[in-house]
């Protein structure tokens, strides 16, 4: 039974980092992705990054380029989401989820539809 456990949000000031953890479990081959989403105001949730166990390809969306990074612990199957510069605006509660059948994160189709699991999130508060 595949199972997504989040930990690592909290309390920040604007500008300052964070890095969240998703412990996944249930897997038995690389043949997935794991993605990290948050709600947006009035639409769908936004996805902001995806690692692809497949072939360890990342993708991030522009709004996050450059600030935020994912990346795979393999002895204990932890993937990280490492968020720098955060601002206000990025509060929110973090989900990580889960893509299946030999997922490849190249940012075509990369919406909340498209993921077939989902953890419960951890809240991030960016705030001064």
């Amino acid at each position: 039974q595949v199972q997504l456990v989040e930990s690592g949000g909290g309390l920040v000031q604007p500008g300052s980092s964070l890095r969240l953890s998703c412990d996944v479990y249930g897997f038995t081959r690389d043949d997935y992705a794991i993605a990290w989403f948050r709600p947006a105001p009035g639409k769908e949730r936004e996805g902001v990054s995806c690692f692809s166990t497949v072939d360890g390809g990342t993708y991030y969306p522009d709004t996050v380029k450059g600030r935020f990074t994912t990346n795979r612990d393999n002895a204990k199957n932890t993937f990280y989401l490492q968020m720098n510069h955060l601002k206000p605006a990025e509060t929110a509660v973090y989900y990580c989820a889960a893509a299946t059948g030999y997922y490849y994160c190249t940012g075509y189709e990369f919406r909340d539809v498209s993921m077939d699991y989902w953890g419960k999130g951890t809240l991030v508060t960016v705030s001064s």
